[in-house]
């Protein structure tokens, strides 16, 4: 079956940021907390998952009037570090032609599943152009918990288009382990690319459906 809902990883699948977004992470805990803190491993994370790990390593109580202030400092240092930072950053190969040509077929909805807050997503597409492709996602900021977000990502897909995804029908789209299980969680099949921090080998024994070294000539005829 061809899918019909494919959720998009963002970080390391559509874009490289060149490290304006580790770099904004820390530049808000400097702000908020007056340190950068402890090292991040960003592939596959929540943002919410990263703060709690920041507030930990300070001894910070967790809640929601920290993260508010954390986050709209991140938000901040995002949009500055995008727009006027030194960070290289680029679309992915094969991004924008793969999500023009899922615009064009009738009944694919395509929507985000990602680590990110929904302001950092929106931030991140609007620089690198790619926004106008998405009219739904689950986020970071609605769980600490990655696995937790497909749910959402779904209701929210339904919600859109006004009908329901079966698992068959959910094609999920990540470089990391952590996205091919956020794909398993929700019985949904992943296509995996080696376009981040880990190879061929480490994501198809995490258990993709598939593996690609990028995006580039790809089509849903490839699935077949």
């Amino acid at each position: 079956m061809s899918p019909s809902l494919w959720l998009f990883d963002i970080d390391g699948t559509l874009v490289d940021t060149g490290g304006a977004g580790m770099r904004a992470l820390q530049a808000a805990a400097e702000e908020c907390f007056g340190h950068a803190g402890p090292p991040l491993d960003l592939a596959g994370s929540t943002d919410l998952g990263v703060l709690a790990g920041i507030l930990d390593h300070f001894g910070e109580p967790h809640g929601d009037e920290v993260a508010d202030r954390y986050f709209a400092a991140y938000h901040r240092h995002l949009e500055r570090n995008l727009r006027h930072g030194n960070f290289p950053g680029r679309v992915l190969p094969g991004v924008s032609e793969l999500l023009e040509s899922l615009a064009s077929v009738p009944g694919v909805n395509v929507g985000l599943l990602t680590g990110n807050t929904a302001a950092g997503a929106a931030i991140k597409m609007r620089h690198f152009g790619l926004d106008g492709h998405f009219a739904f996602g689950a986020y970071g900021c609605d769980f600490a918990d990655r696995n937790r977000l497909g749910p959402v990502a779904i209701e929210r897909a339904s919600r859109h288009s006004g009908r329901s995804f079966s698992p068959e029908e959910i094609l999920v789209i990540g470089d990391t382990p952590k996205d091919i299980a956020c794909a398993r969680a929700i019985g949904a099949r992943c296509l995996a690319v080696a376009t981040g921090a880990f190879g061929r080998d480490v994501l198809q024994q995490a258990g993709a459906d598939w593996v690609r070294e990028t995006l580039e000539g790809f089509s849903s005829a490839w699935l077949s």
